[in-house]
This record gives C-alpha cells, sequence and structure tokens, in this order.
C-alpha cells in the first residue's frame, strides 16, 4: 500500500498557486466557490499522474480489462472520497486552516454528481470504489446526464421536480476527450448485398450522433491506482448553425436537430407513460452502449488485441437490463465492421457479456415494442432476430415443439423485444445481488431459463464501500473501531468481526452510544436549518430513505405513524420513548400512487408536529432532495433502520448494509439482503416482522388474500383508512385516495394491511429494547462487527474470480 507523501508547506504553495492560476487573484479575494474549484483541481492534478501511469501499466501488462455498463452512478461528491483515498485529507485540512479556510465548507459546496436514483446507481458507485483499491482494471461505462435525475423540491407538501443543474459551476473532477469521441447511427434502412460471397450489411440514410466522452477518475484506497468512469454525452456531429434555414425564417429547423441531439443525455430515466418518452429512453440505452462497446473493441485493436481472443481479455459487465443492448452491438461490430463469421462472434459475445438482474418486477424488466425498436435500431433489430430465431430453433428441438414455453422463453414475443430475455441468452453468467433474490430467479421468475442454463445462474449478494460509508461519513466510529481493534480492518472489513469481543465491554457501549448521539446532533441542526422544526436527539431517530415506491412500503411505516398519534390522543399518558421518524426519497415522476405517498407523510408530518399535545412524544420529517451527500449525514444518526418492503420484492437492498455498518439497529421483513444480514447477526439482534416468503408466494399463486376482511377484522387499520379519506389529514377528501384505493380498492397488492399488525408489534418490541441502552447499545455493537462480509470490497473479489475470470492479476496492496 502506499500513502500519497505531501507535506503541509508544499500544499500550501500548490494551493496558493493553483488558486491563481485559475482565478487570476489573490487567495484572500477569492469566493467560497472559487476556493472550492482549485482545491479540486489541484486534488485532480495530484491524481492525473497516478492515473496515467495506472492506465500505461494496464496496457503493458495486457490485464483482463473490465467495463462496467450501468444507466447510473451515483457517485454523490468526489473531494472528500479523494482525500481520504489519497491519504491527504488531514494534510490539506491542517494546510487549509492556516490559510483561514475551513475544509468541511469547501466539501460541502461541492455538487452530489447527477449520475443516478436509487440503489442501482449506488451500487455501480461502490463496485468502481472497490475495483480501484482492490487494483482491478475496470472502467465504468455510463451518461453524463446535464440534468441528472431531477432536484425533488416539496412544496405545499407535494413533490415537484425541478432539473438537477449540478454542473451549473463546472465539474473540476471530469476531462472531457473529444479525440475519442465515437459515433452512433439511429433509424435509416439496411442493405444487405452478397461480397466475395459473403452477405454484408451496410446502414445508409442514418442519423449520426457524436458521442463525445468526459472521464472521471477513481481514486483507489492508498494504493496510487486510479479507475476510470467515462461517461457519455450526446453532440452534433456538426455543431456548425444552419445559417441557411435561419436566414430563410425557419427558426425551429435550425435548432431543431442539436436540440433532439443533445436530449438523448439531459435527464436520467425520461417518462416513458407516453410514446417519445419511450423512444428516448431506448435511444439513450443504444447511445451509450454503441458509444461504449465501439470504444473497447478500437481500444483493444490499437494495443496489439486480437479479436479472436477478445473474451480472454476483456469482459462487459450489464447492470440490469438497460445495457443490454451491448450483445447486439458487439455482435455488429464482430460481424459487420470486422468481417467475422456468427457462430465465432456469438462465441466471444457470450463469453465476453456478464448480466446482473435486479429486480423481478415485471415494469423492470424491459421489453420494447417491435416497431419502435426496428425503426430506431435497424440493424441491431436485425441482429436481435437472428439471435431469437437461432435460439427458437435449439428450443424446438430441446422442448419437441411445446409452443407455450419456447413462446414465453423468446426474446421476441407477443409484439415485444424483450431485454431480460436477450441479456440471459447473450451472456456466460447471470446473477442475483442477494440468496433469496438468487434463489426466487432460479426457481420462479427465470426458472425455464435456469433450467436451461443451470450453470449461468449464481448468486452475488450487493455490497457497499466502508470507506465512504463508514470511514468518511462516521469518523467517531471508525477511530473507536481503530482504538478498539486496530485498522487492518480498512484493509481487510471482514476484520470487523473482532469488534465483537468489545460489545460487553460497558466503556466501549459508552463510547458507542455517545458518538451515536454526536451524529443524531448534527442531523438535528440540518433539520432545524432546512425543515426549521426542533427534534429530540434523544429520542429514536426511525428513518427511512430510500426510492418512493409501493412495494418498500412507506405507505406501512406512515399508517403505523397515524396509528401512533391516534393512540396518544387517547392516551396522554402513554408512556413510549419518543420518535422522530425521518423519512426521505424520490418518486418517480410518472409514479402517482408513489406522489401520493409523498403528500400523504408531509401532510401526517404536518399535523402531527403541529400538535402540541404529542410534539414531546412523536415528530415526522420528510427530508427533500434525498441524494448521497444527505445520506451520508442520515445514516450515522439513525437508531433504527427501516426495511420493511414485502417479502420477495427486494432484490437486495444496500441502504440495510450502510445503516447496520453505522451502528443502527434493524426492523426487517426477511427479504432481499436483510435474509443475510439476520443470518450473521443473529434473531436476537435484528427485529424481523411479517410474512415469509412462503407465504406471500402461495397469496400470489393462489390467491386468498382480502385486504377489506382483514381491514374490518382490526379496528385500528379500520380508523386510519378511514381517515385517508374523510377529511382529518386534508380538507379535500379526495386528496389521498389512490392511497386508500390501492390498499382496499385494488386489494392491496403489496400486504401493507397484511403486516400491519405484526408490523406494531416489532415496533412495541423496539420501544422495550431501547429503554436499556446497554442492550441497545450491544446489539448495535454485534452489528457493526458483522458489517464486513457486507462490503463491496468480498461483492467485487466475488464477481472477478467467479464471473469475470480467474486471470485476474488484482492484488491488495
Amino acid at each position: 500500500m502506499a500513502i500519497m507523501k505531501l507535506s503541509k508547506k508544499t500544499f500550501k504553495k500548490d494551493y496558493i498557486r493553483k488558486f491563481i492560476e485559475i482565478h487570476g487573484k489573490e487567495l484572500q479575494e477569492g469566493t467560497p466557490q472559487n476556493k472550492y474549484e482549485a482545491l479540486g483541481s489541484l486534488v485532480k492534478d495530484y491524481i492525473s499522474e497516478m492515473w496515467m501511469n495506472t492506465n500505461k501499466n494496464y496496457n503493458k501488462t495486457g490485464e483482463k480489462q473490465v467495463y462496467y455498463f450501468s444507466a447510473e452512478f451515483l457517485l454523490g461528491r468526489l473531494l472528500g472520497n479523494a482525500l481520504l483515498n489519497l491519504g491527504i485529507r488531514d494534510t490539506c485540512k491542517e494546510g487549509l486552516k492556516e490559510l483561514g479556510i475551513n475544509l468541511e465548507e469547501l466539501e460541502n459546496l461541492e455538487q452530489d454528481q447527477g449520475l443516478g436514483n436509487g440503489g442501482l446507481g449506488r451500487l455501480a458507485a461502490c463496485f468502481l470504489d472497490s475495483m480501484a483499491s482492490l487494483n482491478i482494471p475496470g472502467q465504468g461505462c455510463g451518461i453524463r446526464y446535464k440534468y441528472g435525475f431531477f432536484e425533488q423540491k416539496i412544496i405545499n407538501g407535494s413533490q415537484v421536480e425541478a432539473p438537477d443543474n449540478w454542473l451549473k459551476n463546472g465539474n473540476v473532477w471530469e476531462t472531457r476527450k473529444p479525440e475519442k469521441a465515437e459515433v452512433v447511427r439511429f433509424g435509416g434502412e439496411v442493405v444487405t448485398d452478397v461480397v466475395d460471397g459473403n452477405l454484408t450489411f451496410t446502414h445508409i440514410n442514418f442519423e449520426p450522433v457524436l458521442a463525445v466522452p468526459y472521464d472521471t477518475p477513481i481514486v483507489g484506497y492508498e494504493n496510487e491506482v486510479v479507475n476510470t468512469l467515462r461517461l457519455w454525452s450526446a453532440e452534433p456531429v456538426s455543431n456548425e448553425f444552419d445559417f441557411s434555414s435561419f436566414s430563410r425564417g425557419d427558426f425551429l429547423k435550425a435548432i431543431e436537430y442539436k436540440n433532439s441531439i443533445e436530449a438523448i443525455s439531459h435527464v436520467l430515466y425520461p417518462d416513458d407513460s407516453f410514446y417519445e418518452g419511450k423512444i428516448l429512453r431506448l435511444k439513450q440505452q443504444y447511445f451509450f452502449v454503441s458509444s461504449g462497446i465501439q470504444s473497447i473493441v478500437r481500444h483493444y485493436i490499437k494495443h496489439g488485441g486480437d479479436l479472436r481472443y477478445f473474451d480472454e481479455r476483456i469482459a462487459i459487465h450489464i447492470n440490469d437490463t438497460h445495457p443490454t443492448l451491448a450483445i447486439p452491438e458487439l455482435m455488429r461490430l464482430l460481424v459487420d465492421e470486422h468481417g467475422m463469421n456468427w457462430d465465432d462472434a456469438w462465441r466471444i459475445t457470450t463469453n465476453t457479456v456478464s448480466y446482473t438482474n435486479h429486480t423481478i418486477l415485471a415494469e423492470a424488466l424491459e421489453k420494447w415494442p417491435i416497431d419502435m425498436f426496428r425503426k430506431l435500431l435497424p440493424r441491431i433489430y436485425m441482429i436481435v432476430e437472428e439471435i431469437n430465431k437461432r435460439f427458437c430453433a435449439d428450443l424446438w428441438n430441446k422442448y419437441d415443439g411445446q409452443v407455450e414455453k419456447i413462446s414465453s422463453m423468446a426474446i421476441i414475443g407477443d409484439g415485444y423485444v424483450r431485454m431480460a430475455n436477450l441479456a440471459v441468452v447473450g451472456s456466460h453468467s447471470v446473477n442475483g445481488v442477494a440468496k433469496l433474490h438468487t434463489e426466487i430467479l432460479k426457481k420462479q421468475e427465470m426458472k425455464d431459463f435456469y433450467y436451461l442454463y443451470p450453470r449461468k445462474f449464481n448468486n452475488k449478494t450487493n455490497g457497499i464501500t466502508h470507506r465512504r460509508w463508514l470511514i468518511k461519513c462516521n469518523p467517531g466510529l471508525a477511530s473507536l473501531l481503530n482504538e478498539t481493534i486496530g485498522s487492518s480492518w480498512i484493509k481487510h472489513p471482514i476484520d470487523m468481526i473482532n469488534f465483537n469481543k468489545y460489545v460487553d465491554n460497558p466503556g466501549v457501549l459508552e463510547k458507542l452510544r455517545e458518538i451515536k448521539h454526536e451524529n443524531k446532533v448534527n442531523l438535528a441542526k440540518i433539520i432545524k436549518e432546512s425543515k426549521d422544526i426542533t427534534v429530540d436527539p434523544d429520542s429514536i431517530f426511525d428513518v427511512q430513505v430510500k426510492r418512493i415506491h409501493a412495494y418498500k412500503r412507506q405507505t406501512l411505516n406512515c399508517l403505523r405513524v397515524m396509528n401512533l398519534y391516534n393512540e396518544l390522543l387517547e392516551d396522554p399518558n402513554k408512556e413510549i420513548v419518543p420518535r422522530t421518524v425521518i423519512f426521505g426519497g424520490k418518486a418517480a415522476p410518472g409514479y402517482m400512487l408513489a406522489k401520493n405517498t409523498i403528500e400523504l407523510i408531509n401532510a401526517v408530518a404536518d399535523k402531527i408536529n403541529n400538535d402540541p399535545r404529542v410534539n414531546d412524544k412523536l415528530k415526522v420529517i420528510f427530508l427533500e432532495n434525498y441524494r448521497v451527500s444527505l445520506a451520508e449525514s442520515i445514516i450515522p444518526a439513525a437508531d433504527l433502520s427501516e426495511q420493511i418492503s414485502t417479502t420477495t420484492k427486494e432484490a437486495s437492498g444496500t441502504s440495510n448494509m450502510k445503516f447496520m455498518m453505522n451502528g443502527a439497529v434493524t426492523i426487517a421483513t426477511l427479504d432481499g439482503a436483510n435474509v443475510e444480514i439476520r443470518d450473521e447477526v443473529g434473531d436476537d439482534n435484528i427485529i424481523i416482522f411479517g410474512m415469509n416468503e412462503r407465504e406471500v408466494i402461495n397469496y400470489y399463486k393462489n390467491g386468498g388474500y382480502s385486504s377489506v376482511n382483514v381491514c374490518n377484522q382490526d379496528p385500528r387499520l379500520r380508523r386510519v383508512t378511514q381517515d385517508l379519506i374523510n377529511g382529518y389529514y386534508c380538507s379535500d377528501k379526495e386528496k389521498f385516495r389512490a392511497v386508500y384505493e390501492n390498499l382496499i380498492t385494488y386489494n392491496d397488492e403489496f400486504f401493507v394491511l397484511k403486516d400491519f399488525d405484526s408490523y406494531l408489534r416489532a415496533q412495541d418490541k423496539v420501544d422495550q429494547l431501547f429503554r436499556n441502552q446497554n442492550t441497545w447499545q450491544k446489539i448495535a455493537g454485534i452489528n457493526i462487527a458483522h458489517s464486513g462480509i457486507f462490503s463491496s470490497d468480498r461483492t467485487i473479489e466475488e464477481y472477478a474470480t467467479g464471473i469475470w475470470g480467474s486471470g485476474f492479476l488484482y492484488k491488495n496492496l
């Protein structure tokens, strides 16, 4: 391992020089933003030589390269992480202090990079961090979204989407590489011909789009390795202004082409509830896949690679179905551009590509209308059609003409191109992201494919980078671990298990309580500044922060809060440990039920927080615009981690791991990685409730569930569901009609009402446990000790050896 050597004197000299070089004025004349930009630019300079040397080394040694394709990379802020991984944070902090500058204030000026929404993107970011830290040659590939997902504002209790203008002050971390641009082709026609006895395909009359790469350094932890995240921006092939059209008065035509092209890389997940949104999503997916694959092949050949052995030197991993077009695009390049025969190209492609499935929800297993797909991507459709034809012919022989089975497994069927089916057929590995999720894929959702390709399917339980989610965001806890078990856990997070020896030590448990309390005080300040609400740091900080979705069941949490409010009003002397219930998360712009859930949470919060009869016992907070930097303040302060999704629906979860690592106690269903957390810490150190997998699957399979009957049998449920539509929380009685109908009229698809009683009993257990702080802190300590296995370093080691190829020479330097 190597820590960058930098003296305080050298840093100060470098910083002042860099500030003057960038801004052309004295340091004391600079704004805080000027000072941040100078620091970021300087740190990038420090990184640049390592970055160049890393790439040189990869090209020289010929080590197998991993290219990780993902629609999202939720990086957060990069300055603090870079300083930590370089090992120079303390030096820079002290040097800046002597110059009258506070490092934390500069770090807080950095905009979160608007490149993702939820767990999918944060996982991708953790994986990049771990690959660099484990010295695995890896590069991310995605889209440089100009406006990200969106900036969430809560106005009159409702979510309002505003552009996330994260690039408004530029981005010191990225390097534009116009000389490495690629051309991506949309529309047009394909002309076939026979040349020298070979069938050829020529794409004509297409709309060209220039894909320009922006590279961001991904710094490994104290090892002088700097990998790359390459993000593609869509630009016109020619930036020349259409002056003739403008002169004729055709103003719209003059700018139409430019705007339509740039829209491809404007926002993450454009609303696909209408045709134009759908086609823009498909354009996005092919855009970053085509540019990325072209770039990989070009680089491989440039450095002497023989395409016959491409799969031995290159691993392409697709993160969920969004990048599945990597499969036909690689086939296109090998067959059309490099004259390879179909069978050899198919062998190379399937050996190169691996696929992670992140969901069993039908809405996320993408499929595209054939007419749309064929019109936008004519050559790619022809290739997919040929893949499907050959695959179905194999199925026909294997299953003796079982039409129904073959139809369900086909890549093209029922008027759609099915991306999940293509991903499975065109890859050599299909992995789930938690043991339960993988078993559901194998035994239910993809059982036909599993029986056909049993060796393809495997499990790789998700992980999180402990560098950001513990060392960086919870320095007090990191210091306590160093004091008790030494620092080996930083390089080998599994060593955190040694903290188990200290969970009966009263002094250590008291220190844990003090660290948590300090983090809660810091979060209370953020809540006061942003919401003008005072919360009690001695209350239970009860936290559910994640994407708003019906299966994640923020509604269940909200109904529980409504019921507790009723109980406190009925019995003002009811003894409970005070609660501060904290929500956060975004709803997709077109997902009206999720947006209505946000409105409900805020209406309940408004009523409760303005009722002095309960304010000493209950507060409800919705923190807007949930993002990585906000999570770094929330997670270390949480006492209770709400992981309450409907069993079988959450593939893994990673927030559960982050909260666990920071000493929160988990209340959970046996869903996703909650199962593995329970297996690690034991039943006494996690609070489990709700139906199990067998019960949930039985209801989905055989029916028999009636939400109306469940509601009628429980007076608490009758009351809180009626409160949704009787004007209790809003004078407009129809305001929360969507939530009510989802639970009652449409029979509660995610069993919110069914699990309600069990959830309340689990919350009573939380209340009792928290009263004894020694017991609570011991449980927290056991969770911390067992969290090392959920480091993304472990996950990436499993990917490297189990999926990407044993030829890796990675070393934990």
